[in-house]
């Protein structure tokens, strides 16, 4: 299985890198991972809703270049289905027995994603109704794929 993971910014945090990046070690017994990371758009604190939407395009062109024709994409966000773990383990597991062996998480940047990424989705998967920093949630999105594959293997974590 190989699984990418796109999101918009450069991740700053140390504490929330070192996670990460114990969670990619830790996958690569499972899929082959890759982390993608775009340019955010540089806008002010203040804006309209037209500019808004500009910069979720821009954000978006950057995210959709990345991602295969072949992928399955699966977007964050908000108003997307909600699953257990065991859930989103079945649907992995599912994707992969059915030919969709790639697999493409998409995060977006603090304003959301762009109605294109939306329309390129295959699945919006919402992992709360509150709003979590895009960065916080890259982290989140990596434990639960390694939960996710502990728990398809029958392995202990998941408990």
């Amino acid at each position: 299985m190989n699984i990418t993971i796109l999101s918009v910014g450069k991740l700053k945090e140390k504490y929330v890198k070192q996670g990460i990046d114990e969670y990619k070690k830790r996958l690569s017994a499972y899929a082959k991972i890759q982390e993608i990371e775009v340019p955010d758009e540089k806008a002010p604190e203040h804006l309209s809703t037209e500019d808004m939407r500009l910069v979720k395009k821009k954000e978006g062109e950057r995210l959709l270049a990345k991602i295969s024709a072949d992928s399955y994409v699966i977007a964050l966000a908000i108003e997307g289905n909600m699953k257990t773990s065991e859930q989103l383990a079945k649907n992995i597991e599912q994707l992969g027995t059915y030919g969709k062996s790639k697999i493409a998480f998409v995060i977006g940047g603090s304003l959301g994603l762009s109605n294109d990424v939306y329309a390129r989705a295959d699945e919006l998967l919402s992992f709360s109704k509150m709003t979590f920093p895009h960065q916080l949630m890259k982290l989140v999105l990596f434990e639960q794929l390694y939960r996710s594959f502990r728990i398809m293997r029958g392995e202990p974590y998941h408990k």
